[in-house]
């Protein structure tokens, strides 16, 4: 029996009036132009342009002047070279300085998909039956740069999505880098990302102690360049050791944020290339605390880099890499809770079967066994997750994603056993969720997709993008669905 699915008319669609004011950079020479040319205007011109510059941008941004001077402070420096204290310009010129090296960046002007939900945690001010959610979606802009935006909406009992107003003024976080590395298990990161293999990155850590901060990782980077004459694949290694040490990072959002104003973007040129299919689940540890975390991929045009995201509040965010043998691939999901006291994680490491994993360490994970694999014509070429695994009292729910003929996506599900998810109890024969005529045609055709899904009140709630380019979502009755996994014993 085919398990219905109800769809559901609430869309998420790029929105290219949602920008954010981003530090602009090209090269060190023309930055120094452009500041002599600002440094040669007359009073009055700063004041006409500057004044200018916020009647246009006050409006569109939080605060525009302070993002001026943010970015301002980000050049400062190169002030020296001008033999002038940068510190004894005004702060009229300062700002207008400032506003030459800001860009607005539209964050998803070309796609908004791959969408997960959480419970909000904050559940006040609800009816009987309403769940308030935070839906995280993957935003995509020019350049094919990845983010991570937010949405939130109440629930009601029959698992209709109300969205809650969106918030005008999109803000970056602030970077705040305080990370301190441990040598050893630095180097032991580097040698499971094959980095040894170009040359010993003892060029570079020698100098270093026991124990470094990413300032003192850099400085012996710079360093390194300057003493030696190095071949292309030696700079590449080089960028890529500053680029792991930059990727453990803290972000605070503002509180006068909403939190569909919060972007979490690239934090670093390393990671031009964007943050891939965050997906977000309510872990409840052992002692019951609470905590949200996301597993995600970062890119940074050669080099993937599984990393896992953590936050109490989606203020205050914490990111650091996944260590280990098997944290090599994308689609890692984690499960909601320990299972027989140790972290549980799906993965696929090959690109093509689902694997589960176990660890004592959140970030650290060595061994996998494989549970899954391709079983049905729609899923021939690979089956992955879409988001992490569901508790019932049925068993662990893992929604699929199944790729076949034409490359085309579809959303599975299988059932595990409660105490021992290495077993699979059943498996879904045909997909729950193909692309249907109005999804199919989009950015990459044909594709269906999700990086986390809930329950509530008896239904599974299923946010999936469509064809890479937009969001919507879908229920499922939980027990409908639940007792054809159980027929389809595997």
């Amino acid at each position: 029996m085919q398990v219905a699915v109800n769809r559901k008319n609430t869309k998420f669609l790029p929105d290219s009036s949602r920008v954010i004011a981003r530090f602009l950079f090209t090269t060190e020479e023309r930055a120094i132009a452009t500041i002599q040319s600002v440094l040669a205007m007359t009073e009055n011109e700063v004041r006409l342009s500057l004044s200018s510059v916020l009647r246009d941008y006050s409006l569109r941004h939080r605060n525009i002047s302070a993002i001026f001077e943010r970015h301002f402070n980000k050049i400062a420096h190169l002030f020296v070279q001008l033999n002038m204290d940068a510190n004894s310009l005004d702060n009229k010129l300062r700002m207008l300085i400032g506003s030459y090296f800001t860009m607005e960046y539209s964050v998803d002007s070309a796609a908004l998909f791959n969408p997960s939900i959480v419970e909000h945690p904050y559940q006040s001010e609800l009816s009987l039956n309403e769940k308030r959610v935070i839906l995280s979606l993957r935003a995509t802009g020019e350049g094919h740069i990845s983010s991570i935006v937010f949405r939130t909406g109440i629930l009601d009992k029959n698992g209709n999505l109300t969205l809650e107003p969106m918030g005008s003024m999109l803000e970056e976080a602030q970077h705040i880098k305080r990370h301190i590395y441990d040598k050893k298990s630095f180097t032991n990161k580097l040698k499971e990302m094959d980095f040894h293999s170009i040359v010993p990155p003892a060029l570079i850590l020698d100098k270093l102690g026991d124990t470094f901060t990413y300032g003192e990782l850099r400085k012996s980077a710079q360093e390194a360049r300057a003493s030696l004459h190095l071949a292309a694949d030696k700079e590449l290694l080089i960028s890529q050791i500053v680029w792991l040490a930059s990727s453990h990072y803290e972000l605070q959002f503002s509180l006068d944020t909403n939190i569909s104003e919060r972007v979490i973007f690239p934090v670093s040129i390393n990671e031009k290339n964007g943050i891939e299919d965050a997906r977000f689940v309510k872990f409840t540890d052992d002692n019951g605390e609470i905590m949200y975390y996301a597993t995600y991929t970062a890119y940074n045009g050669s080099t993937i880099l599984p990393k896992l995201l953590y936050t109490k509040d989606f203020y205050h965010f914490n990111s650091l890499p996944i260590h280990g043998e098997i944290a090599q691939n994308k689609g890692m999901a984690l499960f909601p809770r320990k299972i027989n006291g140790k972290y549980a994680m799906l993965c696929r490491l090959d690109g093509f079967n689902n694997y589960i994993a176990f660890s004592d360490t959140i970030n650290i994970w060595r061994e996998a066994k494989l549970i899954q694999k391709p079983k049905f014509p729609w899923e021939m070429i690979q089956i992955g997750n879409c988001g992490s695994p569901i508790e019932t009292d049925k068993g662990w729910l893992v929604l699929t994603h199944g790729v076949g003929p034409m490359r085309e996506y579809a959303i599975g599900a299988s059932l595990f056993d409660l105490d021992n998810p290495e077993i699979e109890i059943g498996r879904l024969k045909s997909p729950l969720l193909s692309p249907n005529e109005d999804e199919r045609e989009g950015y990459v055709p044909n594709v269906v997709y999700s990086c986390g899904s809930m329950i509530h009140n008896d239904k599974l709630i299923l946010p999936y993008a469509m064809s890479d380019y937009a969001s919507t979502y879908a229920t499922i009755k939980l027990n409908e669905l639940l007792d054809e996994l159980q027929k389809s014993k595997t």
